[in-house]
């Protein structure tokens, strides 16, 4: 996916990023949030960067005297605590109606002996329900009027285009010729858009440690007293949210809609020379993408195929998925860009197919900051292996398009939650006193992509392997149970453990066109000549438009004095639209079905407070079980029917009324509060440590007085917080 980057091309075109979950975005545009690794990764690639890294833990070592001095002399004290760990598994999705159902069956014997002996709740979920603004409110313990983070996307004022409401990445311009090379004579800013602190970096101020593992919105990495590792919104090594590759003897002109390239392979009939395509190399004339020679030789008697790939060759069976297989981009002299990837022949008969997944950033290696300390990727990786960094890991995206198939999306699935397992129980391990907070997605992912198991008649179908894979959601609810059985056997007395989710679930059986009903409605209008079919509301006139849709669950006003062609005046008038939309789409029918479609429908004003409200969506959708807006409105298409049926594998969701999809929290010991929230949970951790919540938090201690079965002990500043440190 090309960008861009240099000075010399007048008008700079860019490639989006892969955006959250919606939909690949594969179409060119001139929004500048999100460079691609052209600019970034190459460059901090570099054996400089390496150099420095090296120099400055050197420097660190000698400064450590020091440093321990003046904390003792200044360090804050806090009051006495009530624990001495709190441990935090977040289960992404996992839902309060099946885990209820599973553990009256006795099928989640190890979630259900947590609820005896600690609590059970049902926890409420943000507006809008969905995993960036939910576990940003769980890390900040505030609405996202005050941590700015309301959707997979935001928009670009000026284009109507849409950017990652997450991170930015900001551009290299300047550079020195020499010849056919260029020197990057600046590094690109990465900035995270998330704003108020987590708990965490609380913590740290009064020097209590804290170990994060892919917690959602933490890329670029906190600086804070502890560690980190990134997650939602890593990108791959191609700058997109991944980008997964099929190499193929299939000719087709078509294009896959949503997060692949197609590769097509000549020569033949049995030996293929081809290159894998990496990032676009800054560091030369023109910004040529990165290369790797590819040779594949194919064994029909024997039924398996010969990769050869960066010096390495590779012996692959149908349909058996390789662990990581390293590669290495050569930039320049002594700069080098590292990744992995996994590899998959899915078909060798009359044509040959071979898939490989999103290259990830090498964690050992990594070419952007995925990780605080920036050696903290590089320790982990030695201690448990390579392991995937993109942001959304799993590859929902070859599924979608039927690259892969159910078992290959479970393997990959559960590979990734191994990976992440033998990190937190290594973390687990060091910390001796703070906090460790760990997120795993793979309920969330396989709900996305199975809840079609689950219903009779879902447009999406079971698919070929529907007898096979018919219990997959259960089954992974049963290894989180698991899980949460082998977190609780090393619990200490002054341990607090919490499991929660973000949200719980719901089926996808419809989508919904926004920006359809808003056209058919006259609050959206076409420019002459265009019939809305083109994506990112390019068709669209913004001279006659007076509020348009983007995201997965927002809609905007087309304000004057914010958006770049408002027309729709702030104060009344935009109160009386926001009013008038509210009441005609709240409870908006499915007449084909007989359904409601959408709920209710929430005027940001009233559900937000905080500085950041001017970034918000001005309504917030809350669709109804069964609805989500519709994959063409997801991606800026007017044209088409305002409902239609969902056939992808994707089948299940949770960007509904946030009512509907509360998630789930589990303790270990009773709380005060019957009624939690995900706002309560980052000033529950402060009080545990005797800390006083700042007075800017919305969200309110779950505990009134501490536990009975608690005893940390006196307060300290400092000590051996973690072995690790």
């Amino acid at each position: 996916m090309p960008f861009v980057s240099s000075t010399e091309t007048p008008r700079r075109e860019w490639r989006l990023p892969l955006l959250g979950l919606l939909l690949a975005l594969a179409a060119a545009t001139p929004a500048e949030a999100y460079v691609g690794p052209g600019a970034g990764i190459a460059l901090l690639s570099s054996v400089g960067v390496l150099l420095v890294t090296l120099l400055l833990a050197f420097l660190s070592i000698l400064a450590w005297p020091f440093r321990a001095l003046w904390r003792l002399l200044t360090g804050k004290k806090t009051a006495a605590p009530w624990a001495r760990r709190f441990i935090s598994v977040g289960l992404d999705g996992q839902d309060p109606r099946l885990t209820e159902r599973l553990m009256a069956e006795g099928k989640l014997p190890n979630l259900k002996k947590l609820a005896e002996q600690g609590c059970y709740h049902r926890i409420r979920t943000t507006y809008p329900s969905m995993t960036p603004v939910a576990w940003s409110s769980y890390s900040t313990g505030v609405n996202p009027g005050k941590h700015n983070i309301f959707d997979f996307l935001d928009r670009d004022r000026k284009t109507y285009l849409p950017v990652l409401s997450s991170a930015e990445i900001g551009n290299v311009d300047r550079f020195l010729r020499l010849g056919r090379w260029k020197i990057p004579l600046a590094k690109p800013e990465i900035r995270l858009l998330r704003k108020s602190r987590p708990f965490w970096s609380i913590l740290g101020d009064y020097r209590i440690w804290s170990t994060v593992l892919r917690m959602p919105i933490t890329f670029p990495p906190d600086r804070f007293y502890g560690a980190e590792l990134s997650a939602m919104s890593v990108p791959d090594l191609l700058g997109s949210q991944g980008t997964f590759l099929l190499f193929t003897t299939r000719r087709s002109d078509a294009k896959f809609k949503e997060g692949g390239q197609r590769v097509e392979l000549a020569g033949g009939p049995d030996r293929f020379e081809t290159s894998l395509r990496g990032p676009e190399n800054i560091f030369r004339v023109g910004d040529p993408p990165l290369e790797i020679p590819m040779t594949i030789e194919l064994d029909r008697a024997a039924g398996r195929a010969r990769v050869r790939i960066d010096g390495e060759e590779h012996l692959l069976e149908p349909r058996q998925l390789t662990g990581w297989v390293a590669l290495e981009f050569k930039a320049a002299p002594t700069v080098k860009v590292r990744g992995i990837t996994r590899m998959m022949v899915t078909e060798l008969g009359e044509h040959f197919s071979l898939y490989l997944s999103p290259i990830n950033l090498d964690p050992e290696s990594p070419a952007m900051p995925i990780s605080h300390p920036s050696y903290y990727s590089t320790y982990m990786a030695k201690k448990v292996g390579p392991y995937s960094t993109l942001g959304l890991a799993e590859d929902t995206w070859a599924l979608n398009e039927k690259v892969t198939d159910d078992a290959t999306f479970l393997r990959q699935s559960y590979d990734i939650d191994a990976e992440r397992q033998e990190m937190f129980f290594a973390a687990l391990e060091k910390l001796d006193r703070g906090s460790l907070v760990c997120v795993f997605d793979g309920t969330d992912r396989i709900q996305h992509m199975f809840w079609r198991y689950l219903e009779e008649g879902h447009p999406a179908g079971a698919g070929r392997e529907s007898t096979a894979h018919r219990d997959a959601i259960e089954q992974v609810y049963r290894h989180n149970d698991a899980l949460v059985g082998k977190v609780m056997a090393k619990l200490r007395r002054e341990d607090v453990l919490v499991v929660v989710s973000d949200h719980g679930f719901t089926s996808f059986r419809r989508g919904v066109n926004l920006n359809a009903w808003l056209l058919a409605n006259g609050y959206l209008a076409l420019k002459p000549g265009c019939d809305g079919s083109n994506e990112w509301l390019r068709d669209v006139d913004w001279s006659r438009t007076r509020a348009y849709a983007q995201g997965l669950t927002g809609i905007f006003l087309n304000l004057a004095g914010r958006e770049g062609e408002g027309i729709v005046q702030p104060g009344a008038e935009a109160q009386a639209l926001r009013k008038e939309l509210i009441g005609k789409l709240s409870g908006l029918r499915d007449e084909e079905r007989r359904e409601v479609g959408i709920h209710q429908v929430y005027d940001a004003h009233q559900v937000y407070d905080g500085p950041y409200l001017v970034n918000a969506p001005d309504l917030i959708v809350g669709y109804n079980h069964g609805y989500r807006v519709s994959w063409d409105c997801a991606t800026g298409v007017v044209a088409g029917p305002l409902f239609e049926d969902n056939v992808k594998a994707w089948s299940g969701d949770h960007c509904v009324d946030p009512n509907l999809v509360p998630g789930v929290f589990f303790c270990n010991h009773a709380i005060d509060k019957q009624d939690p929230s995900l706002l309560d949970i980052a000033p529950t951790v402060l009080r545990l440590f005797g800390i006083e919540a700042p007075a800017h938090m919305d969200g309110k201690p779950l505990f009134e007085k501490p536990p009975a079965t608690l005893n940390a002990g006196p307060a300290r500043a400092g000590g051996r917080e973690s072995r690790a440190a």
